[in-house]
């Protein structure tokens, strides 16, 4: 959430931005239950001292008065504080003044792409059809098993999925590795594999939780099941007070990750693009806020790298106003071509979210002054299943084979997807 001596300050400005994100939120509202709370908070502060003082002087009939006015107050004050919280967690995170203004994914920015797609002298097949011919993607018995938009890797895909897992832990573990990629702070990432399983109240500390129709939730334990591994990630150090000395901390998690995909009805509804259930490895990072905005270009120059290594053609898109999460103040994604579909699509997302989630999460640095604030914190994806059907359209050859990138070879100990002719 926003710091409300910025909202106080800023009311027009934070209103203005809500907009540009698509919230309609009541600044004037929130702002006199601000004013009621503090007032009120100054009426129970006093109230308590006059009450110390009438048990110092025994003076019990004050003290009784004084305590039913208390509790009076004290019931306001529980009320009001509800509502002050609830109206400030309506206001999203205000996007950064590099953020193009637009109302949906048509007002995204491509700001640049990396190698020609290929031309293919022979009909290209889509990932679904290369996967079904190879018997590496089943979604037909995934659906008679499990219902739609669920789906089988099976065989050397998943050979190749754990490949580039590995490819890329080994990078973002190696600190010389990372310092040649970018001249900015090359500390590694320390690898997890977190819970897949959340809270709903530190879910919503994450401002993740809505919308709702998007997570799968069980009843009977009251818990979330999580749609990234950030959603965990990120609450590793909530209510803790970090040391400027140890920043940044830099994640890299891996786990499955479920998203009912309520919002998506008719899109990408064959194959296995757009599925309840997925693996994911997700980065999560922590921050001085001066450094926020650096952290977030350096995981862009990381994710780059990646793709490059894997020779897959791509594009860096600035995501506007109206696309982007409500926690996100900055958000860039990478959209790998697809051949199949003769079009660029999203792979991986980098996400800035200044101190909004640290805010809810009460999670602080130590500045080296002494003085303490809440953390910046970045969340993006490293790799997830788009990727190998990225590979699988753009290394597909002639014969119905699909060739592993070189970057993965040593990984996978071989070099293509044989052909179902061949064998």
């Amino acid at each position: 959430m926003l710091d409300i001596k910025f909202i106080r300050q800023n009311p027009k400005l934070v209103s203005e931005k809500s907009k540009q994100k698509g919230y309609s939120v009541d600044i004037d509202k929130l702002l006199k239950v601000d004013q009621q709370r503090r007032e009120l908070i100054e009426e129970v502060d006093h109230l308590r001292s006059e009450r110390k003082k009438a048990a110092e002087a025994r003076d019990e009939k004050r003290g009784q008065q004084l305590k039913k006015e208390l509790k009076e107050k004290e019931n306001k004050l529980e009320k009001l504080t509800e509502e002050f919280y609830f109206l400030i967690r309506e206001i999203p995170n205000l996007p950064t003044d590099d953020v193009p203004v637009g109302k949906d994914e048509t007002g995204n920015k491509p700001i640049r792409k990396w190698k020609i797609p290929k031309k293919f002298d022979f009909k290209v097949k889509d990932y679904q059809e290369l996967g079904e011919s190879l018997d590496i993607v089943d979604t037909k018995t995934a659906s008679e098993v499990s219902g739609s938009r669920f789906g089988y890797i099976k065989g050397s895909l998943v050979i190749v999925q754990f490949a580039l897992i590995q490819y890329a832990l080994e990078l973002l573990t190696n600190k010389s590795q990372l310092a040649k990629i970018s001249e900015y702070n090359p500390k590694p990432f320390v690898p997890v594999i977190p819970p897949v399983m959340i809270k709903p109240t530190v879910f919503d500390q994450m401002a993740r939780l809505e919308p709702k129709e998007e997570r799968y939730y069980l009843d009977k334990d009251n818990l979330y099941l999580i749609g990234s591994a950030e959603h965990t990630l990120g609450p590793m150090h909530m209510n803790q007070t970090l040391n400027e000395k140890d920043l940044p901390i830099r994640y890299v998690g891996y786990s499955t990750s479920f998203r009912r995909e309520a919002g998506s009805y008719g899109k990408d509804t064959r194959g296995i693009f757009r599925v309840h259930q997925f693996d994911k490895l997700e980065i999560e990072s922590f921050t001085i806020p001066e450094d926020s905005k650096k952290e977030q270009d350096f995981i862009v120059e990381v994710q780059e790298y990646l793709m490059q290594a894997l020779e897959i053609p791509y594009q860096v898109v600035m995501i506007c106003t109206g696309d982007m999460g409500v926690p996100d103040a900055r958000q860039i994604d990478i959209e790998a071509w697809f051949p199949a579909q003769n079009k660029y699509r999203e792979t991986h997302t980098a996400d800035l979210m200044t101190d909004y989630q640290s805010r809810r999460l009460n999670t602080k640095v130590k500045r080296k002054d002494g003085g303490t604030e809440f953390v910046h914190m970045n969340d993006a994806t490293v790799f997830a299943g788009r990727t190998l059907l990225a590979i699988m359209e753009n290394y597909q050859q002639k014969d119905g084979s699909i060739l592993v990138p070189k970057a993965l070879q040593k990984y996978t100990g071989f070099p293509k997807i044989p052909s179902a002719k061949i064998g």
